[in-house]
């Protein structure tokens, strides 16, 4: 999986609602849906108030992304809610105008998508600027809990100014390398993006007269469950006064099963997590809970002492936090390491595919080779859609240009901002990223499968060796992380987002100037929100906190292994880390050789591996999510289907909202005036003594 290591905005595969949405469309041709309608010109879809709108939208989003990113680094897919409230707005507006006798302009479903990729644009910085993985992993709280290479020139705090300018001269280059390429994998290559294709499909309903008013139910639904949510933050403020207060440390499933962090948090974000998630990542989740904290830990706490000193600090990486992180570690990197060979194979062939019949006019072996009836009665639409995508083109002298004079920038810039990123090291990034860009962009074309992460991962372990220790390698590792993954994530969004255009006749250029500035507007936004966070919350990193930020642990050991190589290792832990690197290979192997069918009752090891560091709290949340789905489903599917993304969103987005007046309550110093917490009764009873003692 992708995105810091987890479940991302693109991993996360269509939602029951916009399958079925997809299914109800091609029984008829859409195009012929809105014939009547005329399309805008490109520059009539670029309006100010999408833009007005993507930017409350992309704040609110931000926000939500960014709680994710602190707290576990799971985040779903957040599209179908980035259109449904994108539409919500502007109609409202517009109705509103329209009644006051001075609407100029009706809103459109191009306007819709331009709205949908600006948000996404713009929130998607918050996961790919690196605040939860690689760019925190440089900090001093982060490097305190690694005794190695934690000196002056492996560490740089967060600040405002460099992240702001890191972010602008890094972001935008992903954008340029796909550009020249957008026609062929658009119309030569009829790459699928599912998820582009459903957040199409869902924009194309909302603007039928049927499709309009389940969005208007759906709206109202999302609004009670973002009301409950909110609320619900804010009833449990209350109550958290102290370390280890509050209903997120509710001991549901008992205290020995809490200190093996086995509890209900009542996190109402999780929960709609849960429900937006395939059932097979929750129950991977758990599964790695009930291996690692329910069976492997306490075992090798057993061994105190003879594995690793028995004195040793819970969270030092030479006691069982070593043994936590790096084993994940291991998986993450087998997983990794088996999609990457997988997606890029695949990749190849395709094209050689591709190239091989182009002459007798076959296309990529997505689907089946010979067209069926319902791809037939498409072609009145691909022609439309054809004939539009290819009507606005953006000049490739503009993409040159733009990447060459942004590489050029970025390579004054970094080594400013990194001393110990030298000019070359960028350079050979530069010449690289490109083709990595397009496997990237190619790859999730097929299979809906983003790998940036893993491309991060590959330019830690590189620039971090070539580097050196004595250079400041782990820090010049993450950075060049950080410029990778920027690279290929911006680019495989923005193909998607191509795919997402050319199915509502959305003009390619109103896709690339929306991306465009939603980028921008996510590269300030972003470090301003990640700053809040930072101010408000002084143990944000510290494991067991409220914002532990996971993966930026994750990301700077993986980045002192590159360097030093694994010398940092307790005892047996890189014969365990061998044994679940290989074991994750092999788990992915048979889930591929058993097909698709089967391979559903099989766990993802890359889910599996988030829990081994984290706990299993998150995991319990996403279960009750999944089980009220599957109880709803059950009950009423239809209903369930229509509506189930929109409590879910409803309630990641409230919880996700709540954080900012709650940041700005910490940073006013405003107290919780309870503390809630749980003891045994043998405990309860010494406090008792020492609160009440006997007089004499």
């Amino acid at each position: 999986m992708d995105r810091s290591n987890s479940v991302n905005r693109r991993e996360i595969h269509t939602t029951n609602s916009t399958k079925r949405i997809q299914e109800e469309q091609e029984v008829q041709s859409v195009e012929r849906i809105f014939e009547s309608k005329q399309v805008p010109s490109w520059e009539s879809q670029l309006t100010l108030r999408a833009f007005f709108v993507s930017l409350i939208l992309g704040i609110l989003f931000t926000f939500i992304v960014m709680k994710l990113n602190l707290t576990t680094g799971i985040i779903p897919s957040l599209n179908v809610s980035a259109g449904l409230l994108g539409f919500f707005f502007v109609k409202t507006w517009t109705k509103f105008l329209d009644k006051s006798g001075i609407l100029k302009q009706p809103f459109t479903r191009q306007e819709n998508t331009v709205i949908q990729t600006c948000v996404v644009a713009t929130s998607g910085i918050a996961f790919s600027g690196g605040f939860g993985s690689y760019l925190f992993g440089m900090s001093e709280v982060i490097a305190k809990q690694s005794t190695e290479a934690n000196a002056a020139d492996n560490v740089k705090n967060p600040s405002l100014g460099w992240m702001i300018t890191f972010l602008l001269v890094v972001s935008f280059l992903g954008l340029f390398s796909v550009v020249p390429l957008r026609k062929i994998m658009i119309i030569d290559f009829k790459l699928t993006y599912p998820s582009g294709t459903a957040t199409a499909h869902l924009i194309n309903s909302f603007h039928t007269p049927q499709g309009a008013k389940l969005a208007k139910k759906q709206v109202k639904t999302l609004g009670k469950f973002f009301t409950f949510s909110f609320l619900w933050g804010f009833f449990q403020w209350f109550f958290t006064g102290g370390d280890g207060c509050g209903f997120g440390s509710f001991p549901t499933l008992g205290l020995r099963a809490y200190e093996n962090r086995f509890y209900f948090d009542f996190s109402a974000t999780y929960v709609g997590v849960g429900m937006i998630c395939p059932y097979l990542v929750n129950v991977s989740l758990l599964v790695g809970a009930i291996l690692s904290w329910g069976i492997m830990w306490p075992l090798i706490e057993d061994r105190k002492g003879h594995w690793y000193p028995a004195d040793q600090s819970p969270t030092s990486l030479h006691g069982i936090q070593g043994y936590r992180v790096f084993i994940a570690i291991a998986m993450i990197l087998g997983d990794g390491l088996y999609n990457f060979i997988k997606v890029l194979g695949r990749t190849l062939y395709g094209i050689y595919c591709q190239f091989r019949e182009k002459k007798t006019g076959l296309v990529l072996p997505v689907g089946a080779l010979r067209a069926s009836p319902a791809e037939a009665s498409l072609s009145y639409d691909d022609q439309i859609r054809t004939e539009l995508f290819l009507k606005d083109q953006i000049p490739t002298w503009v993409a040159i240009v733009g990447y060459v004079s942004i590489a050029i920038i970025s390579m004054i810039t970094l080594p400013h901002i990194f001393h110990q990123l030298k000019w070359y090291y960028i350079v050979v990034i530069y010449i690289f990223a490109p083709a990595l860009a397009f496997c990237n962009a190619y790859g999730s074309g097929l299979t809906d499968w983003s790998l940036a992460s893993t491309y991060g991962k590959l330019a830690i372990f590189t620039i971090g060796a070539w580097a050196g220790a004595s250079h400041g390698g782990v820090l010049a590792g993450l950075a060049a992380c950080g410029v990778m993954m920027n690279i290929v994530t911006t680019a495989s969004d923005l193909t998607q987002d191509f795919k997402t255009g050319y199915m509502t006749l959305a003009s390619p250029r109103s896709m690339f100037i929306s991306q465009i500035i939603g980028t921008a507007m996510g590269c300030v936004i972003s470090p301003c929100v990640f700053w809040l966070f930072y101010k408000a919350f002084h143990d944000l990193g510290i494991p067991g906190s409220e914002y532990p930020a996971p993966n930026a642990l994750v990301y700077r050991n993986m980045s002192i292994l590159g360097v030093e190589g694994f010398s940092a290792l307790p005892k047996n832990c890189l014969t365990l880390c061998y044994i679940f690197f290989i074991g994750a290979i092999a788990i992915n192997a048979l889930r591929d050789a058993l097909g698709k069918n089967k391979a559903k009752y099989i766990p993802l090891p890359m889910a599996m591996a988030i829990p081994f560091y984290l706990g299993s709290y998150f995991a319990i949340d996403m279960c009750i999510g999944s089980l009220i789905l599957f109880i709803w489903t059950k009950i009423n599917k239809a209903k369930a289907d229509a509506f189930g993304p929109a409590v879910a969103s409803g309630l990641i987005c409230g919880d996700g909202i709540w954080t900012l007046p709650s940041s700005i309550l910490a940073l006013s110093g405003v107290n919780p005036p309870i503390c809630m917490k749980f003891l045994s009764r043998k405990d309860n009873i010494r406090v008792d003594k020492f609160m009440h003692p006997k007089t004499r």
